[in-house]
């Protein structure tokens, strides 16, 4: 597996994770995941964080630990993710997250011309009752409610080519900035779908949508992070955005 770093000193690791690879296991897929490469390549983080835990038949299994891993993207969103290469380090990302210092950029593409140039989204988020994977906001929303803000800013509105001359106008799209306020499981995904205007490629909130031409995976990627190293200093990291995008945003 072949990782770009973005970042590195001492304590911190940032990098670019690709669209595809999960960033740890889950229990049930054998693929190599960000938690791999980076046990491979930084075989003394093996006992950074904590072990993930998996639930079946309604007792917790632990895994082997996921090291270094502070927060997570989703297996199909690529983009920065930032690592811990010692247990200091992890405690004090740790801390940044749950006190809502660390700044994150997103850009995504999504269904249809949203209306509005900027906006913010104030929706709590809960599961699905309908799919454990799931995770929903407004009516039909189960379990705790979690409380989810998402602002986000149109970059560019457009409509893709027709499959034929025939089937007249090509769908419309909406090309987005997005910066997530809290760091719930799809919050972007979930944020996007509660609007109507669902990310691109999402199989699992947007599947059977038109996607443009060029596009087939999901159109969500962490553009940018703002976090401080443990001498306090800010760093800001920035991932280049993927080819398919820039491509259909010509």
């Amino acid at each position: 597996m072949k990782i770009k770093i973005l970042y590195e000193d001492s304590n911190i690791l940032a990098i670019d994770k690709p669209s595809g690879v999960s960033v740890h296991p889950d229990g049930r897929s054998k693929e190599k995941t960000i938690s791999d490469w980076f046990l491979k390549n930084y075989p003394k983080t093996k006992n950074v964080g904590e072990p993930i835990k998996i639930k079946n038949d309604d007792k917790f299994f632990e895994l082997l630990p996921r090291p270094g891993i502070v927060h997570r993207l989703d297996k199909d969103t690529s983009g920065v993710l930032l690592l811990a290469k010692n247990q200091k380090a992890y405690e004090f990302l740790k801390e940044q997250f749950k006190g809502r210092e660390i700044k994150k950029v997103y850009n995504a593409i999504v269904l249809g011309s949203m209306k509005n140039d900027r906006g913010t989204i104030r929706k709590p988020i809960g599961r699905s009752g309908n799919d454990f994977r799931k995770r929903l906001a407004g009516r039909g929303a189960r379990g705790e409610l979690r409380e989810a803000i998402t602002e986000y800013t149109v970059l560019k509105r457009f409509t893709s080519p027709p499959s034929s001359p025939s089937k007249g106008e090509g769908a419309k799209f909406t090309y987005l900035e997005v910066r997530p306020k809290t760091g719930r499981t799809h919050q972007i995904r979930v944020h996007m779908k509660f609007i109507n205007h669902p990310v691109v490629c999402d199989s699992l909130y947007n599947g059977g949508h038109p996607s443009p031409k060029g596009i087939d995976r999901l159109a969500l990627h962490a553009k940018s992070i703002v976090f401080k190293d443990l001498k306090g200093k800010i760093i800001k990291v920035e991932s280049p955005l993927p080819k398919e995008f820039i491509e259909v945003l010509k």
